[in-house]
């Protein structure tokens, strides 16, 4: 009866119309600041990914924030008319569509219900001991040649999300002790005692 145990828990997937609103809110942010505030895109980036090239992006975007700082500060009019006003202006409204566009295909590609190129996971509530679906791709159909094509790097499947090991053990020894109880003598006239 020793298991695997319990897996961790898996951290879930927002509705699609709290991560719609979330992407509209944040690439709002960004572009009607004018691209003051268009860190903050690439912050909830990363934040979410928790991955180091969008940590890495999130510092550029200060960086670039802080250089169109440096060009707008540098011009002493009311409307940012010179060279390095209007050159601060032009870095800091770039920087504010890359970071929107850069949030939006980071936080699409994160909550992706599986990435592209892969195939669909089985269908839930098949596993140990319950009928298996034909193969759609059984010896029954007719075969078609294959063709040799120009090697090509395979990317690596996907992390698998561990099997509920627990519960289908769980369930195949409930099973056991079920047919057990049917098989055992003494079991339908109440007497608890009547098998020993």
């Amino acid at each position: 009866m020793q298991g695997h145990g319990y897996a961790p828990p898996q951290p879930r997937r927002p509705s699609t119309a709290v991560l719609v609103l979330l992407r509209v809110v944040f690439v709002a942010v960004a572009i009607l600041s004018i691209g003051f505030l268009a860190w903050v895109a690439t912050l909830r980036a990363a934040i979410v990914t928790r991955r180091r090239t969008d940590w890495l992006i999130f510092g550029g975007s200060l960086a670039v924030l802080g250089i169109s700082f440096g060009f707008l500060a540098t011009d002493h009019t009311d409307d940012f008319s010179t060279p390095n006003g209007n050159a601060g202006m032009i870095i800091l409204l770039l920087n504010a569509a890359a970071c929107a566009g850069y949030y939006l295909y980071a936080d699409i590609r994160h909550f992706a219900p599986y990435p592209t190129g892969y195939a669909m996971p089985p269908a839930p509530g098949m596993g140990y001991g319950y009928p298996q679906p034909p193969s759609p791709y059984a010896a029954t159909q007719p075969q078609t040649p294959v063709v040799a094509a120009p090697p090509v790097p395979v990317p690596p499947p996907p992390p698998q999300r561990p099997a509920p090991a627990r519960i289908d053990q769980v369930r195949a020894e409930l099973d056991e002790l079920s047919d057990y109880l049917r098989r055992h003598p003494g079991h339908s006239d109440g007497n608890h005692e009547g098998g020993r």
